[in-house]
């Protein structure tokens, strides 16, 4: 919905302002949803900076879903640049302030963290990724996006198990595997568990990396190291492969090195 008011600029007269929401840094979001044709687009985006001005806003974040990608070019021809791109939307942002701009470069990669609300981590603040068990006869890459969407909303595809540590006398003095899996969103509107979940949140990599308990926990320690491999692509885990039981012809799963798997397939066909 637009919001009508008056502003006399540029020859604008009561013009109607984009519809905006106060960020925490002095800013303003548009958050775009309607259709609007590109020349009311830009006499209310002029508008709009104008009364922003006044008000001393700083950074202007306009958010357009793909739907409404006809807007970037006049929008960038009012002095906004790209920020960032999803799946669904692409961000533009402009510093409209005389200060120096403090807008934060777009993080490269970004975690989906949780908080919980029991256990070890209650109310410490500490971020850390979503995590479960798995249930009996299910497979470790349904467990995996089972848990993370019961969690946090977020849909999920498997990708590939990036460790597993092995542990012994537990719950109940048994055994437990605990595995480290790398998931592709496939939804990005967070909607969090009320019952065992605090927060949950995209963070950038680094400042999960930063946190003083991913600093001092080895388990923790050894989750920031291997991602950061994986993200600099010199760190290969294990794809799910489904196979065939050699006992009753039903399926199951491997977990392998795909990457080297596939190396050595090249070599031994060219060899």
């Amino acid at each position: 919905m637009l919001v009508p008011d008056q502003v006399c600029k540029n020859g604008i007269e009561h013009a109607e302002l984009l519809p905006a929401t106060d960020d925490d840094h002095g800013g303003v979001i548009v958050d775009m949803k309607e259709a609007m044709d590109s020349e009311v687009f830009v006499t209310s985006l002029r508008a709009s900076i104008s009364k922003w001005r006044q008000q001393g806003k700083k950074g202007i974040w306009i958010k357009l879903p793909i739907g409404l990608v006809t807007l970037v070019e006049p929008a960038v021809g009012e002095g906004f640049q790209y920020h960032h791109a999803e799946p669904n939307y692409l961000m533009l942002v402009c510093w409209i302030s005389e200060t120096t701009s403090t807008i934060p470069a777009n993080a490269s990669h970004r975690m989906l963290v949780v908080q919980e609300k029991s256990g070890k981590f209650q109310g410490t603040g500490v971020w850390k990724i979503p995590t479960g068990t798995v249930d009996e006869g299910e497979n470790i890459f349904m467990a995996a996006k089972r848990e993370v969407e019961e969690e946090t909303g977020i849909e999920t595809e498997f990708l590939e198990i990036l460790a597993f540590r092995q542990s012994h006398k537990m719950f109940f003095e048994k055994s437990d595997l605990f595995f480290i899996c790398m998931m592709r969103p496939l939804s990005f509107d967070i909607q969090k568990q009320e019952l065992e979940i605090e927060a949950a949140q995209w963070m950038p990599f680094e400042e999960f990396a930063a946190q003083p308990f991913s600093q001092k926990h080895e388990l923790f320690k050894f989750i920031t190291e291997i991602c950061l491999a994986k993200v600099q692509g010199d760190y290969t885990g294990l794809s799910q492969m489904p196979v065939t039981s050699f006992f009753n012809d039903k399926l199951s799963c491997l977990y392998l090195n795909t990457r080297d798997l596939n190396k050595y397939r090249t070599s031994s066909d060219q060899s």
